[in-house]
């Protein structure tokens, strides 16, 4: 089976559900609260382990009610914790605001996520055992560093997500195999706001890219060769909490079963489709026979 390794952020969201969210100094009423596991690490390594791979999660959790809930959410769907660090203090949180239209707002407060600023012993040998390696930056760059290096001295795949996106080291671009940051964090990335020329221009720094596009699917860049787009399903969200990280999480199991770019794209686009018409991050990630399943529909309805 497929491994994934996951480098990253466990957080508990707190989500507020509205009809439109409030403007600066505004109170508006909700609809509807719920406590869902999710953080960017988190999210990806349960899309991976949705999706069919061997998961497993290093990070941190605080020694709350949230980090036991939080470890047992990621066991139950399959993801090893056996690297999940329990920290002093309280678990990471992210405070949402979900609108009718199923966009979203979001707070991060780092909580345990905050002193993961390094490979503990044991990780480096567990990320070499690994098809690839899974990184967000909702944790100390220390530590993605770190986690990056490893995995490029044995060979062993990078894909990175730039989000919360910041200024990004060259020794850190120089371990990274697959950059996919979303159109508006490519062009926070390189002041360029049109996601082909974003694309291109990240070409200098890694060797491929894939621009997330919304609703419009997403665009795949490498050296070398022509960029190429994959559409998205047309579907109606709910809500976009983790959709991005549904995506990497299959695109990362596809692309380690050996599918093409293509092929994987497609895949990982129908995850996502499907994870918006749900509610929650982790809660709405779907499974490989349910991706398997959309996937053969979507193909039937546009041949």
């Amino acid at each position: 089976m497929t491994h994934i390794a996951v480098l990253g952020s466990t957080n508990m969201d707190l989500v507020a559900y509205v009809a439109k969210a409030p403007q600066r100094g505004e109170t508006v009423t909700g609809r509807e609260f719920r406590t869902i596991p999710g953080g960017k690490g988190a999210n990806q390594a349960v899309a991976a382990a949705h999706a069919g791979a061997d998961v497993s999660m290093i990070g941190a959790v605080g020694a709350d009610a949230f980090g036991s809930q939080l470890r047992t959410t990621l066991e139950h769907s399959g993801v090893d914790t056996d690297h999940l660090r329990t920290t002093e203090g309280p678990s990471g949180t992210a405070h949402i605001v979900v609108d009718d239209e199923g966009g979203n707002e979001i707070v991060v407060v780092p909580g345990a996520n905050g002193t993961v600023d390094h490979l503990a012993p044991g990780d480096e040998a567990l990320i070499t055992s690994a098809d690839a390696l899974l990184l967000q930056l909702e944790i100390p760059l220390a530590a993605v560093l770190a986690g990056a290096e490893a995995a490029r001295r044995h060979g062993v795949r990078t894909i990175l997500t730039p989000s919360p996106v910041q200024s990004l080291p060259p020794e850190l671009l120089a371990s990274i195999d697959l950059l996919v940051p979303n159109e508006h964090e490519a062009a926070a990335l390189t002041g360029l706001t049109d996601p082909r020329d974003a694309a291109t221009a990240l070409l200098d720094q890694v060797p491929e890219v894939v621009v997330t596009l919304g609703a419009a699917g997403s665009l795949y860049a490498s050296r070398g060769a022509e960029p190429l787009t994959a559409p998205a399903p047309r579907v109606t969200a709910v809500d976009s909490t983790g959709a991005g990280d549904t995506f990497v999480g299959t695109l990362a199991v596809a692309l380690a079963e050996g599918r093409p770019m293509r092929a994987a794209l497609a895949w990982a686009s129908t995850a996502a489709s499907m994870s918006v018409q749900r509610p929650g991050a982790s809660s709405s990630m779907p499974y490989r026979s349910e991706i398997d399943a959309q996937a053969a529909s979507n193909t039937r309805h546009t041949s």
